[in-house]
């Protein structure tokens, strides 16, 4: 585990926000709770970055991000059910979450040494590079923040968000 008060305070709220219950869509706008539409505004963009969702014009949301750091985090490549358990949906959101990353070349699946009836799920080099980028904004955003903080203070706001975080209810 890192000393870094930034990096562990960005893997904190990281979890956080991938722990909070969303609902589908805001019905009062149509749009969706991370500003892309709901059922009456979907529809093609098209362009963008290879990871970005042609629906979304974006990457897609945070359960593909999230998928994405829990391959990271990993030590070895993880089967659907590891991945699904990791970042808390069920067994066939995680499926379709695969099928779309793998799409997109970020995650590659390959057999499993031990049983070839499974399959295991591993990042490519474009998926692990998108990841690092990701959190190397979020840990520099986080040491803005922190810009004004004594050593101790960041210290301790680190201390004391992991173990909030790791107290967060699961859904």
């Amino acid at each position: 585990m890192t000393t870094d008060p930034a990096e562990q305070i960005a893997a904190a709220l990281a979890r956080l926000r991938g722990a909070r219950p969303r609902p589908p869509w805001d019905p009062e706008s149509g749009r969706g709770p991370w500003g892309h539409g709901g059922p009456r505004q979907r529809g093609a963009m098209g362009g963008g970055p290879p990871w970005a969702d042609r629906d979304h014009g974006r990457f897609g949301g945070p359960a593909r991000l999230r998928l994405l750091e829990a391959l990271l985090a990993a030590s070895d490549p993880l089967t659907v059910s590891e991945a699904a358990a990791a970042i808390g949906v069920d067994q066939p959101r995680a499926s379709r979450l695969v099928q779309q990353l793998a799409d997109h070349g970020l995650v590659r699946r390959e057999a499993d040494p031990a049983d070839a009836r499974r399959t295991r799920i591993a990042l490519t080099e474009p998926g692990e590079a998108l990841v690092r980028g990701f959190r190397g904004e979020r840990r520099d955003a986080v040491r803005t923040a922190l810009a004004d903080f004594s050593d101790a203070d960041a210290v301790e706001l680190a201390r004391l968000l992991a173990k909030f975080a790791e107290a967060w209810p699961r859904p």
